[in-house]
């Protein structure tokens, strides 16, 4: 934040010596409100541009002074940012330099008061002000963690931790192909389904009445990304990123089986260490959540408030979005209504009486898999003695985005959830070891 007052700027550009700056101010303090407890590495940046404005303004141009103050303001920032990086473990060389540029910033408030008094040195030291608060926020989330757990650091998302070390190629890999369509990979599979049935027979047996081909699907897929963690990785922004425990379900649902019944999306997060039952309560939950509530769900109250948008100025806010998604800047709120943010995606198309489309991945968000299956179908085959006996079928498509992992990684875990859909049984317990993509 600068002002007129404290700068001695001339009046001329009312904008960018007062209202921006406070914006800015206000706009720092906003963010360490939100999100400054797991994510205050992203204060970096407003404490950047104001260090650049104070040498800026606070030496003589040319004069010895000027290199000083530049070079003060390059050792704070350097160590601010290898403090909230993790690569200096203690906080107090942080933490000093803080309460020195609270203490600046609380006297240049001041001074803007006494030196001038009107409407500028009232900006003035409202700007001050803000900034000071942003500083002192600072200071106040600051704390050492000792859980030994991972904590976000720059480069992450809020929802997604960035993997750094991935091969070159990989790396390269999403600047050749910006677009998740475009590097849409599909496979078509089936699997004979005697003992599926038996398996939700036996679930439902045991109170699970509504236990189906969906639920052996999805905790089918929850098993794989126990043992293949990759499977959870997304591209946003191109980078490459892990949600690792947290694996998001996306599925648009109907309230009622008719015509006139409105589709709306249910988004549900599920554990790598859930079984068959722990998949049943949450997917079941979350429907009966949307199907019973008297009003829209989040995301359609969501996309009600777009849809009030003109067309043109909704295709900028669409734009919009995609920039802040892009520097991983969509709110959270957003991405948690979102369909389009999430592990995986599927479409049941057995309950249609269908064969399962071969569905697009969406260029918008960062859904890096989609599995539909169909209907039930029999088949006539020759057993091993040569004679024909009739089976039953269901054929399911996986549609992935190739830039994440490489073809041998997919090709193994998809061997693995087709194990896991042919004999689900081993799915009613928890998994032995759930393996970690990164530590």
């Amino acid at each position: 934040g600068c002002s007129i007052a404290s700068y001695g700027i001339g009046g001329g550009n009312v904008w960018m010596t007062l209202i921006l700056p406070l914006a800015a101010g206000l706009l720092y303090a906003l963010i360490l409100l939100i999100s400054g407890r797991e994510h205050l590495y992203r204060t970096a940046i407003p404490l950047a541009l104001w260090l650049v404005l104070l040498a800026a303004t606070s030496a003589v141009p040319g004069g010895w002074l000027t290199a000083l103050v530049w070079a003060a303001a390059l050792i704070i920032l350097i160590v601010y940012d290898r403090t909230f990086r993790g690569k200096i473990s203690s906080r107090w060389p942080a933490g000093l330099i803080l309460l020195a540029l609270l203490a600046l910033e609380v006297w240049l408030a001041r001074t803007a008061l006494t030196a001038q008094m009107g409407s500028a040195a009232w900006f003035g030291a409202a700007n001050r002000c803000c900034l000071a608060l942003g500083i002192f926020l600072t200071i106040a989330f600051m704390r050492r963690h000792d859980d030994g757990a991972y904590h976000p650091i720059w480069g992450d998302r809020a929802d997604g931790r960035r993997i750094r070390d991935i091969p070159p190629i990989t790396y390269v890999t999403p600047y050749i192909m910006p677009d998740r369509n475009g590097a849409n990979n599909s496979i078509r599979s089936c699997f004979e389904i005697t003992e599926a049935e038996k398996y939700i027979h036996a679930k439902r047996r045991e109170g699970l009445t509504n236990f189906g081909f969906t639920h052996v699907f999805l905790a089918s897929y929850v098993r794989a990304v126990a043992q293949y963690p990759a499977l959870n990785r997304f591209l946003s922004g191109q980078h490459i990123y892990t949600r690792d425990n947290d694996i998001q379900f996306c599925m648009i649902i109907k309230k009622d089986m008719t015509l006139e019944a409105p589709d709306t999306a249910i988004k549900l997060h599920l554990s790598p260490s859930d079984n068959a039952n722990d998949v049943y309560d949450k997917f079941n939950a979350a429907v009966e959540e949307v199907k019973n509530a008297p009003l829209d769900s989040t995301f359609d109250k969501t996309a009600q408030v777009l849809k009030l948008i003109p067309g043109v100025l909704l295709k900028f806010t669409v734009w919009v979005l995609k920039v802040l998604d892009y520097f991983g800047l969509l709110p959270g709120f957003l991405l948690e209504v979102s369909p389009f943010h999430g592990s995986v995606f599927f479409t049941s198309m057995g309950s249609l009486g269908i064969e399962p489309v071969i569905h697009h991945l969406y260029d918008f968000g960062n859904l890096p898999m989609f599995i539909a299956f169909g209907r039930k179908r029999r088949q006539t085959e020759l057993d091993e003695n040569g004679e024909p006996v009739s089976r039953r079928y269901v054929d399911y498509t996986v549609n992935i985005d190739e830039r994440t992992v490489d073809g041998f990684y997919y090709a193994s875990a998809l061997r693995y959830f087709h194990r896991l859909v042919t004999n689900p049984t081993v799915l009613d317990e928890k998994p032995e070891t759930v393996v970690r993509d990164i530590d």
